[in-house]
């Protein structure tokens, strides 16, 4: 998957907010989180920024699907589906979220 540094980490604060989602971010979440920078290839600044929104969700603003690039509205919202599937429990509001993520970007 190839994004430039701006989506890498628009869509690393979206699966941040996905994590967020129930309220609790867990041990399956973090190493799912991980595994994505791994794959992004994100610089150590980018890994801080993210390990941050980890610890405080990013601001609500700065996870607008508005801004999402029409080419990877489709990744997002797949990501946005592996996030809340990592750790074996789907919460509703976590589908509920989900859901209007999709509708969203459609």
């Amino acid at each position: 998957m190839h994004l430039d540094r701006e989506d890498r980490l628009r869509l690393m604060k979206f699966v941040c907010s996905f994590a967020w989602a129930d309220l609790e971010i867990r041990d399956e979440e973090r190493q799912f989180v991980k595994r994505l920078m791994k794959r992004l290839e994100l610089t150590e600044a980018e890994k801080k920024d993210v390990e941050g929104w980890l610890e405080v969700p990013p601001p609500a603003e700065e996870v607008d699907p508005a801004q999402v690039p029409r080419a990877h509205r489709q990744l997002f919202v797949d990501t946005a589906r592996a996030m809340i599937a990592s750790d074996g429990v789907i919460e509703e509001n976590e589908r509920e979220s989900l859901a209007l993520l999709e509708m969203l970007l459609k």
